[in-house]
């Protein structure tokens, strides 16, 4: 077992250290089976990587599906490897899980605090994230109840999703002045399509007050691979249409033609060489990637140990840069 392949990141002020890459667990028990997802949580430690991200929601958008079926599968995969030392796991509270549980009300957390651990076959979480940002409660409160979670032991930090400069910063600010635990890392949208919003003002509030930024959609909902260069592309994937009405436009090409040109020149992927643009990005602790087989699961691995130049840097800055 190569454990030595990656070095690790500090995320955040916390004591978690994390691998360049974290693994998207919202295909555990969706687009792939038990069975591949063992040998996929397998593969991904046996290459040295160590983070992996879901959410007690996950899947609950496919037909049939209550959510909790990404954590179970992780849960199943713990108990019969023994590797739970091995993993920083992360994983989510706050969306609609149905039957009036949502959101981060205090009463609310501690009850899917445990549901999650349960799931998991666990006793703690590693990062604990609030999946949106519950204006209705209270920052101290939501704040309070993870400290308290900590405090507990079920948790060994925390983190925020989907949240705004504005309230991150006042989340930041009153676990400081309360002495609460405070959020250590921000899982927003970022790719190199979807730039503007995240370094605008999350960006530099990150790397001012020293968080991990772990990002989805790190490759656009796929468009970043070129999978989607013509309209008729859309029914490559369930994902398909959407994507390509997001993205397939003058940009979205340019960006392509720069991915395409700085892979033929480093013998890459063009998912790899926008994989590795982010690990360069200022704040980013590990980019969110899944992968439904173990070919797609080498090619992670490849983009974080992919070395981009000055000159490719630049590259596919200019041709991604939102005028």
């Amino acid at each position: 077992m190569n454990t030595t392949a990656f070095p690790l990141r500090p995320l955040g002020r916390s004591s978690l250290q994390v691998s360049p890459l974290c693994f998207g667990g919202n295909v555990f028990g969706w687009t792939v089976d038990a069975a591949t997802s063992f040998s996929l949580l397998d593969a991904w430690l046996d290459a040295g990587m160590n983070f992996v991200d879901t959410a007690d929601v996950y899947s609950r958008w496919v037909g049939g599906h209550a959510g909790g079926e990404s954590e179970t599968i992780i849960g199943q995969w713990l108990k019969q490897s023994g590797r739970r030392e091995q993993l920083v796991l992360a994983t989510k509270v706050g969306k609609d899980m149905g039957d009036g549980r949502t959101g981060l009300r205090p009463a609310y957390v501690r009850q899917a605090v445990d549901a999650s651990l349960k799931r998991l076959q666990t006793d703690y979480i590693d990062l604990y994230q609030a999946h949106d940002d519950d204006q209705s409660v209270p920052l101290a409160e939501v704040l309070g109840t993870f400290d308290e979670l900590i405090k507990a032991g079920k948790v060994r930090a925390i983190g925020a999703s989907n949240y705004g400069a504005a309230r991150l910063a006042e989340a930041l600010q009153t676990s400081e002045k309360l002495g609460l635990a405070r959020y250590e890392s921000l899982q927003p949208l970022y790719n190199l399509y979807d730039r503007a919003v995240f370094e605008t003002e999350l960006q530099p509030l990150c790397a001012a007050q020293g968080l991990g930024v772990i990002n989805f959609y790190a490759l656009a909902a796929g468009f970043l691979s070129g999978k989607y260069r013509r309209p008729e592309d859309a029914a490559k994937s369930a994902r398909g249409p959407s994507t390509v009405a997001k993205y397939l436009n003058p940009r979205g090409l340019a960006i392509l033609d720069a991915l395409d040109a700085v892979a033929a020149r480093l013998q890459a992927q063009p998912s790899e060489v926008a994989l590795a643009w982010l690990l360069r990005q200022p704040a980013v602790a590990a980019p969110i990637a899944s992968a439904t087989s173990l070919e797609q699961l080498q090619s992670l691995l490849r983009a974080a140990r992919l070395q981009l130049d000055e000159a490719a840097l630049q590259q596919l800055s200019r041709a991604s840069a939102e005028h």
